[in-house]
């Protein structure tokens, strides 16, 4: 299920729906009532806007929350007017579907750093950083005399598609080429992010012998 909405009003003027954690609120204003068409066996009604507003406290909330926000948002203004999508209550199942299904990937893929930030040591992982919409990976070896960074963008897509990646060699002779060898058995889906660096630890960072 991709029900990642709460609505909280519901009136003749608007609904009022929150996502994450009342971190994002929808607005959906209505116009007067279209002849002839019924939405809920009542009467649809035209729709004269969406307004979508975020929030979230970007200078306390972790980076994690802050970069799923960003990703949300990419995701809103890529679609253009809302408005022309959803010109009536006919439309809005759909549209709240559609924006349900990127907030779900987004908070997983939030859930995915928090994991790695806390556990990330069991991977080889020292450092997790996020900056805008990359995500740095530092991880360290001494089984294989290994350091590098390895740093993937990721979008509103995630986890649909393949993450572009570039490798920072710090020690050793890890880099890119060593990388998209494992990446290129990882495919992407649910954790993807998270499948990674569980493959990256088990392929290159275990004790040789």
């Amino acid at each position: 299920s991709f029900t990642e909405w709460e609505l909280m009003e519901w009136s003749d003027q608007q609904a009022v729906f929150n996502f994450l954690y009342d971190s994002v609120t929808l607005t959906v204003v209505f116009g007067p009532p279209i002849d002839g068409e019924f939405f809920a066996a009542r009467p649809s009604r035209s729709i004269t806007s969406l307004d979508f507003e975020s929030f979230l406290d970007e200078e306390q909330a972790p980076p994690s929350s802050c970069l799923v926000q960003r990703l949300i948002f990419q995701f809103i203004e890529s679609r253009g007017s809302w408005r022309d999508k959803c010109p009536t209550l006919h439309y809005l199942p759909q549209a709240l579907f559609d924006i349900s299904l990127v907030m779900n990937r987004c908070r997983i893929l939030g859930e995915e750093l928090e994991f790695l930030q806390r556990w990330g040591a069991k991977f080889h992982l020292l450092e997790t950083d996020i900056k805008n919409t990359e995500v740095k990976l530092l991880f360290s070896s001494s089984a294989t005399f290994a350091k590098f960074e390895l740093t993937v963008a990721v979008s509103h897509d995630y986890p649909s598609a393949v993450l572009p990646f570039r490798v920072q060699t710090h020690i050793g002779n890890i880099g890119e080429k060593e990388i998209a060898a494992v990446l290129s058995k990882v495919p992407a889906g649910h954790h993807y992010l998270q499948r990674i660096v569980i493959s990256i630890n088990q392929s290159l960072l275990q004790d040789p012998r």
